[in-house]
């Protein structure tokens, strides 16, 4: 496996309390090249370890006496100031992993240990915290530039946007070309509807972060070919919520409105959407525009688990319903000027596809 130098920097904290399972993770972990790795078979003393440290990744056991991985996770929880717990978890209870994951791992690994797969998800979580240091970075910076308001200020969007595209690309190829064509067909859609140039700007940066929650969901169930189960399902299912925490608590107005549509777009008109169940207009018209947009550019888009459709088929569905998809889901006034003017969807899918 081909590593770069600033992955094999990152700072990992193995904490474990037997002590064969922390010789044999740092054993792996040196012979593979990282570099900055250290352990504790203290679970008491994560919390106070990584507030000093920060580190970028915690491979956390989860059985352990006095206090177990979840009672951890709570503590770390409570700490973690940018919302992201670098963790992974080793247990060997798959009765562990769901309820890991739903309370904040990204990962997990299972005992007993197979080498490929301890280096494969170490690199993959490293590589993803980098991603998101690094979108926290930016971020920081554009919210200077907004107070300055600056000649700069766009410029910078523009990188953002750059940072979040290479994030979501690293879970899935054809992300690239799929955000950038959400990002022409939500500005369209919005000066066909009348929204002001303001709305119109801004939502053609901010929507092509609508699905950076994924960043956040586990390979095995993002990347499956087949159908989730109920429980893969479940944690699919959070990364709004994830999306929105990634980009909340800015001070600039583009990723503002990144995060209201991250939280929203997976909302129906008719209340049958996820995570909150909203209904009407009580979903906000950012996330109402896009989500049209995201289910035409799934229709359109191939995937391991369906074929591409044409525009004919797709404005098909969205417009009459297949039991899928229904015309109640869509905000009706949308949904009227998708039937319109749908012929600008298929110009921009054409245009925009590689």
């Amino acid at each position: 496996m081909n590593v770069s130098r600033d992955i094999l920097l990152g700072k990992i904290l193995i904490v474990d309390d037997q002590k064969a399972n922390v010789l044999l993770l740092e054993r792996i972990l040196h012979a593979a090249g990282y570099e900055n790795t250290t352990s504790t078979m203290n679970p008491r003393d994560v919390c106070g370890l990584h507030q000093q440290n920060h580190y970028d990744l915690i491979l956390l056991d989860l059985q352990m006496p006095g206090k177990d991985g979840f009672q951890v996770m709570e503590g770390l929880r409570e700490i973690t100031i940018d919302d992201y717990l670098p963790i992974l978890v080793i247990t060997s209870q798959p009765s562990h992993k769901l309820r890991a994951l739903q309370v904040g791992a990204k990962d997990f690994i299972s005992k007993p240990f197979e080498l490929p797969e301890v280096l494969a998800r170490i690199h993959n979580m490293l590589e993803v915290r980098l991603l998101h240091q690094e979108l926290q970075n930016y971020s920081l910076v554009l919210e200077e530039r907004v107070k300055e308001r600056t000649a700069e200020l766009q410029r910078g969007y523009l990188e953002t946007l750059f940072t979040m595209t290479r994030a979501a690309e690293y879970k899935d190829e054809d992300t690239g070309s799929h955000v950038q064509r959400i990002s022409y067909y939500s500005r369209d859609l919005s000066k066909i509807l009348g929204c002001d140039g303001d709305f119109v700007d801004k939502i053609f940066f901010a929507s092509p972060m609508h699905d950076i929650g994924k960043i956040g969901i586990p390979d095995f169930i993002l990347l499956k070919p087949h159908s989730f189960t109920a429980e893969e399902w479940e944690i699919m299912k959070q990364h709004p919520l994830m999306g929105a925490k990634i980009l909340g608590n800015s001070q600039s107005p583009y990723l503002k409105m990144a995060a209201e549509i991250a939280l929203n777009h997976h909302e129906r008109w008719d209340g049958g959407g996820y995570p909150n169940a909203i209904t009407k207009t009580s979903i906000p018209l950012t996330a109402r525009i896009v989500f049209i947009c995201d289910v035409y550019d799934a229709l359109r888009s191939q995937r391991p688990y369906k074929p591409a459709l044409s525009h004919a088929n797709a404005v098909d569905i969205i417009t009459k319903g297949d039991g899928r998809t229904q015309q109640q889901h869509f905000d009706p006034d949308i949904l009227a000027a998708f039937k319109e003017h749908h012929p600008l969807f298929s110009d921009i899918f054409e245009t925009y596809t590689t």
